[in-house]
């Protein structure tokens, strides 16, 4: 029975590593069997090595791979940086050649309307093969999608780069008045998952941040203005809130989650 439950953890971490990660399950894999002495210390050499060798393939192998599947490591400039580090290690920064060229001319506009704003991203896609899911999300499968945080102002109504949660997601700019609730109206459809980005903010670290309607509009007028760009989503009551009429904005649809805490761009 321990024997059993053993493989079966040993199956759930490699299961865990893959869906964080892409390539975290594959290299735990080879690792496992090629370590599998029970000397003193072993454990200890074992994910010792696993470590070193994620770190090299994720900053120095995936990078060289990746184009041959039609994708590249997302540039980070003085114009442009992910929200967390993780995102990073997580091989979550990979775009296609023309989405990279897109953000990077989006950021340089924000960079020169808002003197040393940056274009924050969220996750991306993995490297490696169409269709392979990024979870939680729905589409974020084929290198074409990217997720951009809103932009913020601190207590003293100053532009920030720094973000409401460590993740980005889950700060959510809730409806006012008479605003559409969106939310409300999916989850008594039966989509319970609308709000489950709530729970994946892992901590709160500047709760004093506010939307910073002004700049979080010209953030995606840019965007919309990238030809190339095909599809740009967030919640009805902020389109409506911040009087985007532009076509290419749209609503997300009730299967997805709720989007008053991020933008999410897509390519046609």
């Amino acid at each position: 029975m321990n024997k059993i439950l053993l493989i079966l953890g040993k199956f759930l971490l490699a299961l865990l590593l893959t869906v964080l990660t892409q390539i975290g399950g594959i290299i735990y894999l080879i690792i496992e069997v090629l370590f599998f002495k029970k000397n003193k210390g072993y454990r200890i050499q074992k994910y010792g090595i696993l470590l070193v060798t994620y770190i090299i393939c994720t900053f120095i192998l995936v990078p060289y791979l990746a184009p041959l599947f039609g994708r590249e490591k997302i540039k980070n400039t003085e114009y442009i940086e992910a929200c967390s580090f993780f995102t990073v290690l997580s091989n979550r920064n990979y775009v296609t050649p023309d989405l990279n060229l897109s953000i990077q001319a989006i950021a340089k506009k924000i960079s020169l309307k808002h003197s040393n704003i940056k274009l924050v991203y969220l996750d991306a896609n993995f490297p490696f093969i169409d269709k392979f899911p990024l979870l939680p999300h729905l589409s974020h499968n084929d290198g074409k999608k990217i997720d951009i945080s809103f932009i913020y102002k601190d207590v003293d109504n100053q532009l920030t780069n720094k973000k409401p949660s460590l993740f980005g997601y889950g700060a959510f700019v809730n409806p006012v008045g008479n605003e559409i609730d969106q939310t409300h109206r999916c989850k008594k459809k039966g989509y319970w998952q609308y709000d489950f980005t709530k729970y994946v903010t892992f901590g709160f670290v500047n709760n004093q941040l506010k939307l910073s309607e002004t700049a979080t509009k010209d953030l995606i007028l840019a965007s919309v203005n990238e030809k190339i760009v095909g599809k740009i989503f967030i919640e009805p009551h902020l389109k409506n809130r911040l009087h985007l009429t532009n076509p290419k904005i749209r609503f997300h649809g009730c299967q997805a989650v709720r989007h008053d805490d991020h933008i999410h761009l897509q390519l046609k």
